[in-house]
């Protein structure tokens, strides 16, 4: 009988043929849609060697891959925000969790104010007077440079919505596969472990949603095979096509 660890094994070993992206990249050579798995520096997965493990996977809405990406990893440009505009970690829930971890490990009581979401109007009427934007983009800044400096991705193309998204997508099966391994565990230095959520503390994951969602099955995993397969030609073919552009 195949057990969720097996699954991860085969999960992980499957994206191996995919290419390692580390900030600075070019977005240009992103795909409109798919999955991305986060790996994190002094993060091993379980099962024999120092291979990487996964501690996030995400997707999103639309055509907006690229976006979803930048939200994370934001421009410079982003940083420019005030009392009267969201900060950035309103936008990636991402970013929000790893600034979490950061004041609590501080015990900061901004912690409570980080929480908020400002990105509707209502809520900026109502609690900006609490906002320390000083403070903010002192957090903000660490977080970036940790994820420019600290985390990798690799992506999957996946066209359909239905595919991805919601708890029967295969998004979260992903996620639930990685909960229920037996092996992937935390390091003993991992920011996470400083989360004020339980479940990113206890799942060793930057994540909260589908943790308890069901695994993936061996249909499951054909599908991811054949993404992968199509995604590694696609990336093929898209630093061939550049490389003859730059040598016209």
């Amino acid at each position: 009988m195949t057990t969720m660890t097996d699954r991860c094994v085969e999960l992980h070993k499957v994206l191996e043929c995919l290419p390692l992206i580390k900030y600075p990249f070019d977005i240009s050579k992103m795909p409109r849609t798919g999955i991305y798995f986060f790996y994190e520096d002094g993060e091993s997965w379980g099962h024999g060697g120092e291979k990487p493990r996964i501690v996030r996977v995400g997707t999103h809405y639309n055509n907006n891959f690229c976006s979803r990406i930048l939200d994370h990893y934001i421009p410079d440009s982003k940083m420019n925000f005030d009392i009267h505009k969201p900060p950035p970690h309103d936008r990636s829930v991402f970013r929000k969790n790893i600034g979490r971890a950061i004041l609590n490990r501080e015990c900061n009581p901004y912690l409570e104010v980080w929480d908020i979401d400002f990105t509707t109007r209502k809520k900026r009427n109502e609690q900006s007077h609490r906002r320390n934007i000083d403070e903010e983009k002192r957090v903000e800044t660490e977080v970036t440079k940790m994820l420019r400096e600290k985390f990798s991705f690799r992506f999957i193309m996946m066209e359909n919505e239905r595919d991805r998204i919601g708890n029967e997508g295969i998004e979260a099966k992903i996620i639930g596969t990685l909960a229920r391994c037996s092996q992937c565990n935390r390091s003993t230095g991992w920011l996470g472990r400083h989360s004020p959520k339980y479940e990113i503390r206890d799942s060793g994951l930057w994540l909260v949603q589908h943790l308890e969602s069901e695994g993936l099955t061996e249909w499951d995993m054909e599908r991811l095979s054949k993404s992968t397969k199509e995604t590694e030609r696609w990336v093929d073919k898209s630093n061939k096509t550049r490389q003859e552009k730059l040598h016209f």
